[in-house]
């Protein structure tokens, strides 16, 4: 099994040269969140930049945040066919976050755990994405209080980069 997903994270494949296999609809559904963002605070102050890109074939939307203040952050969000679902692990200095679910309404909304890794408390965590009709993408992630109802953890407007 190691060697297996070894030779797979290498870019390796046991199988000859085929056609795409994540060009269906469940592979496609987070697109909208591809590309260079700056990112703001709901009121405007600079929150960071993100750059999400189209890896392996467009099997993986591979993200990497720069927050304004210094912090660091990397995902890879992969959609799980036999599941239907969506995945991301985010990695950060602090912070481990896994997350999983699929399009509502209209938007990307994805449930699971963050755990903070300084003192491995974890607790409920959910991430919604919603496409914007001029093109920005609106993030808010939440997390579980003592009383298990969803509290505000972070909001980004995402802007596209312009070139």
């Amino acid at each position: 099994m190691v060697t297996v997903l070894g030779l797979l994270l290498a870019g390796g494949s046991t199988a000859g040269a085929a056609e795409p296999v994540c060009d269906a609809a469940g592979f496609r559904a987070f697109d909208f969140w591809v590309g260079e963002w700056t990112v703001t605070l709901p009121d405007g102050r600079a929150a960071g930049s993100n750059r999400i890109e189209r890896r392996q074939g467009g099997c993986l939307l591979h993200e990497q945040w720069q927050g304004a203040a210094g912090g660091t952050g990397t995902s890879m969000n992969v959609y799980d066919p036999a599941a239907g679902l969506w995945r991301q692990l985010w990695v950060s200095p602090g912070t481990l976050i896994e997350i999983a679910g699929n399009l509502e309404d209209g938007s990307m909304v994805l449930e699971g755990t963050i755990t903070y890794l300084a003192d491995a408390r974890t607790k409920a965590f959910r991430g919604t994405w919603t496409p914007l009709p001029d093109g920005r993408v609106r993030q808010v992630f939440e997390e579980a209080g003592e009383d298990a109802a969803w509290q505000p953890w972070f909001e980004g407007i995402y802007a596209p980069v312009a070139r």
